[in-house]
Formats: C-alpha cells, sequence, structure tokens
C-alpha cells in the first residue's frame, strides 16, 4: 500500500513502514528546504549588487560635481558653479535612498559576516561621498565669489592640493569597487600628505593677508576652498579604511598615528 505521501508499506510491519515514511518526509523537506535557500541566496545577490550599483552611480556623480567646482574655480566658470550646487540635491537624494535600501536588505536578509560588512561599509561609504559632495559645493560657492573679482594669481597654489585630493578620491572608490585592499592602505598616508600640504597653504595665505590687507576676503576663500580639499581627502581616505573592513574583515581606523607625527 503506498500513502498519501508515497511511502509504501511492506511486509517487515510497522515499524519499516515509518521508517520509510520518515525518509520520504526528509527528502522532501531537504528538497524545500534547499529551493527556498537558493531563492533567498538569490535575492539577497540581486539587492547587494543593486546596492554597490546606487553607490558606485553616487560615486561618479560626486567625482563629477568635484571636478566641476574646481575647474569653475581654476577657469574663472561661474556657469559650472551653479552646475555643482544644482546636482548636490541628487547626491543627496541618493545617500537617502543608499540608506533605506540597505536597512531594508538588513531588515529582509539579516546577513552575517562578509555579507552584513558588505551592506553595512556601503551605507557609509555612501555618507562620506554625500559629504565630498558636500565639500565640492562649498568649493564652487567660494569659486563663484571669487570669480567676481579680479583675477588673483593665488588661486592656482591649490592645484596641486587638489590634485592629490583628486587621485585620493580616485583611489578610494577603485578600492571599494575593484576590492583592492592593497591600494585602500595606501591612502591615508596620502591623506596626511594633503593635511599638510593644504595646512602649510593656509598658513601662507594668513601670511599675506596680514601684508595685503585690502585682498583679505579673497585670501579667506582660497583657505576655505584649501580646507574643502583637505577634508575631500580625509573622506576619501574613510572610503578606503571601510572598503578594507569589508574585505579583510580589519578595523583599520585610527591606526597610522596622528598629524604631529608626519
Amino acid at each position: 500500500m503506498i500513502d498519501c505521501l508515497g511511502a509504501e508499506s511492506t511486509d517487515n510491519g510497522t515499524e519499516d513502514y515509518n521508517i520509510l515514511r520518515f525518509k520520504t518526509l526528509s527528502a522532501r523537506y531537504t528538497k524545500t528546504m534547499t529551493h527556498q535557500a537558493k531563492h533567498i541566496s538569490n535575492s539577497f545577490d540581486v539587492a547587494l549588487y543593486g546596492l554597490k550599483n546606487d553607490v558606485l552611480k553616487m560615486s561618479s556623480l560626486t567625482d563629477r560635481i568635484f571636478q566641476n567646482a574646481v575647474e569653475g574655480l581654476l577657469n574663472r566658470s561661474s556657469q559650472l558653479c551653479d552646475q555643482v550646487v544644482a546636482e548636490d540635491d541628487e547626491v543627496d537624494l541618493l545617500e537617502k535612498q543608499v540608506d533605506q535600501d540597505g536597512l531594508s536588505v538588513l531588515i529582509r536578509f539579516q546577513p552575517v559576516a562578509s555579507d552584513a560588512r558588505a551592506v553595512i561599509s556601503a551605507m557609509k561609504i555612501s555618507t562620506d561621498l554625500e559629504r565630498i559632495a558636500d565639500e565640492s559645493t562649498t568649493i564652487a560657492r567660494r569659486a563663484k565669489h571669487l570669480n567676481a573679482g579680479p583675477a588673483v594669481r593665488e588661486v592656482q597654489s591649490l592645484e596641486l592640493p587638489y590634485r592629490l585630493a583628486s587621485a585620493i578620491f580616485h583611489d578610494s572608490m577603485r578600492a571599494y569597487g575593484d576590492g583592492d585592499s592593497a591600494i585602500a592602505l595606501t591612502l591615508h598616508l596620502k591623506a596626511r600628505e594633503l593635511d599638510v600640504l593644504t595646512r602649510d597653504l593656509s598658513e601662507q595665505l594668513v601670511e599675506r593677508a596680514t601684508v595685503d590687507s585690502e585682498l583679505l576676503p579673497v585670501y579667506l576663500d582660497l583657505i576655505f576652498v584649501a580646507r574643502s580639499l583637505q577634508r575631500i581627502g580625509d573622506h576619501a581616505a574613510n572610503i578606503a579604511e571601510d572598503s578594507f573592513w569589508r574585505d579583510e574583515a580589519v578595523d583599520i581606523r585610527h591606526t597610522f598615528g596622528t598629524m604631529k607625527d608626519a
């Protein structure tokens, strides 16, 4: 006789029948759970891919804003400065989207270990990207103020720290996008180099302001731009540190000494 579960009773008695019935139930349960686990895994992979893609999209927009802000400063283009301010709102919206999607993934799938780190790091990196965009907006506003007056040669002194900040940012996103832990380890020291560079530049501008007080507003704008470049480097270094933590499960924050050690 075959019951509704497909288990056939035999002449060996009820004990053999129960064993066969248990095996049949166990096989069906295992098959069902395997299918469900595969479905959940696929759904999580899709959600995680979408989250990472949004962060990379956000980084591309942030990079464009940063480059346009500095170009607006160096080439005295107020039109580019206005474009930067307008596009900053889009970065803010993307940050909110990444946060919402990240929380949804954490609640829905309850990931652990490397999966959890992938979600959390994406959310943290989106915050640093938003702050880089904010600093770029500050640069654009200061540039527009500078563009309204006569050109000053000191503006060109910002090109070197800009190039270093831009390199740190690009490398940090490479560390995130490609999972390059080796390059992530190098960026904190580069950020410290940028700190020293912008600090020295600010001190020089303060000295010039004491000599030529009529240009004080100009020097103040340049000092604020230098500070924004320094902060962009710091946020980019944060991105590299979070990327390293995601891939290596090691927290390297606050492990490189202080500015005084430089």
